[in-house]
């Protein structure tokens, strides 16, 4: 089976999270979705304090908590790249947000001004109307997508993904 993985990046509110859960509604409908989420300042918080997998997780120890619908993984180790897409055994395309040293094909998003500091790192821009490409010298080697249009992005990431 063949996988193909595509990442986000862009500043704090630019848009990243609405964009990845948009393409994912989409893509899920003929694919099956993997979404990683960087959590660069250890901010997220995975379950309620006073539950029992929450006092399991606060041991240190790696968690499983299963049921009829669903399973989640506690980890307190931090896990490279290829650690995490083993533990996705099942999934077509694999959305990555953030995380920008990763060696993946990287649409960085924009809202309002284009922070050029992103450019080396991206292969695609997605933008919107607060933004006058015209005030901005970007790459030939680098795409322009619109931020609104989830159709655009998706055949950009269908034709551009990078096998994992």
């Amino acid at each position: 089976m063949k996988r193909f993985a595509v990442a986000f990046t862009g500043p704090s509110g630019s848009g990243k999270t609405t964009l990845v859960e948009k393409v994912a509604k989409v893509m899920i409908k003929q694919k099956e979705i993997a979404i990683i989420k960087h959590d660069p300042k250890d901010k997220a918080i995975f379950d309620v304090e006073g539950k029992d997998s929450h006092k399991f997780s606060q041991t240190g120890a790696e968690v499983v908590v299963t049921s009829s619908t669903r399973t989640t993984y506690f980890s307190k180790r931090q896990k490279d790249l290829d650690e995490i897409i083993e533990m996705f055994v099942h999934f077509d395309i694999l959305l990555v947000e953030g995380l920008k040293t990763l060696p993946l094909p990287r649409i960085a998003i924009f809202r309002n001004k284009i922070e050029e500091s992103y450019l080396s790192c991206s292969e695609a821009i997605a933008i919107d109307g607060s933004i006058d490409i015209n005030n901005y010298t970007i790459p030939q080697t680098i795409d322009i997508l619109n931020l609104n249009n989830t159709s655009e992005i998706i055949n950009w990431i269908e034709k551009n993904a990078k096998e994992v």
